[in-house]
């Protein structure tokens, strides 16, 4: 019987990676998503929900009170939340900004928005953005999603920093992007940062002689855009980080949704609670070993 769930199993990868395949030979045709007025309506759906999703993460960091997710949800339900956050679970939520109580279209384009949160015990604030500040670690702290790291310029709080990506599920996707990211310190134990992807590019041959960086209308589509939003807060003998990501991927060609949607819808998901455990373990890793002080 197990073998022969197995078996039943392989039909829908292969179908899966074809239907990826696909979506990027596709994009390869039509352009980056589709003709110029597509494109424009793409990019502008985004930026119109991005905008939005801004103002509402604005108000509620001028208001200053319950700035974690969890928060606002009903009693019972958030005294779960924080013991299961305290036991070390990632609590994630999936979000939607609504203009007026309406979805925003995105033509040609999916939008995914997640927020999760964390609790790390033992730890200070200053030690958790010491270690999101050090880009050049990132690559040490968030492998193997992060293969490369390295701040290009800072001012203050303000940082231009490269990343490159790789992404693995059914295929593996090398993204190099570039990022400003702002930080601003609060009173009483907070922060927050946003940072904004300025340049996204898929790469070729990752790791090889003939590497390269396909053109806009070239690629898979599978990292278009990415916004993210961070808070980080002391409380309860820790520190509670939160992070919230919008981003935007290429809609998934007609008659493959069944297939392919739990895999792309799941990718932004998956990573961002991946990131969120490893900056648990990185930040109580470095307190460790700075507890311990210099060996001999």
């Amino acid at each position: 019987m197990a073998r022969g769930n197995r078996r039943s199993k392989t039909p829908g990868l292969l179908i899966a990676l074809l239907a990826l395949h696909t979506m990027a030979a596709s994009t390869a045709r039509t352009g980056e998503p589709g003709p110029p007025h597509l494109e424009n309506a793409t990019k502008q759906a985004f930026d119109h929900y991005v905008a939005l999703t801004e103002a509402r993460n604005n108000a509620e960091l001028k208001r200053d009170t319950n700035l974690l997710w969890v928060d606002g949800l009903p009693e019972g339900q958030r005294g779960e939340a924080y013991a299961a956050l305290k036991r070390g679970e990632v609590k994630m939520q999936k979000l939607e900004t609504l203009d007026n109580r309406q979805i925003i279209a995105c033509p040609r384009g999916m939008i995914h928005h997640w927020t999760g949160l964390v609790f790390i015990p033992g730890a200070k604030l200053e030690e958790v953005l010491s270690l999101l500040e050090d880009y050049d670690k990132h690559s040490v702290y968030f492998a193997p999603d992060v293969e490369r790291s390295k701040i290009e310029s800072r001012d203050g709080d303000h940082f231009q920093v490269f990343l490159r990506f790789r992404r693995h599920k059914v295929i593996t996707v090398v993204l190099n992007t570039e990022h400003a990211v702002d930080y601003f310190h609060g009173a009483s134990g907070k922060a927050h940062s946003r940072s904004s992807a300025v340049r996204i590019a898929e790469v070729e041959n990752a790791g090889k002689g003939d590497e390269r960086e396909k053109t806009p209308g070239d690629d898979g589509g599978y990292l278009w855009r990415m916004e993210t939003w961070w808070r980080m807060q002391e409380g309860d003998g820790g520190v509670y980080v939160q992070s919230e990501v919008a981003s935007l991927t290429r809609d998934i060609p007609t008659g493959f949704g069944w297939m392919i949607k739990p895999f792309v819808t799941g990718i932004p998901k998956e990573t961002l609670k991946f990131t969120l455990e490893a900056t648990r373990k990185a930040v109580a890793g470095r307190a460790t070993k700075s507890r311990a002080g210099p060996t001999s």
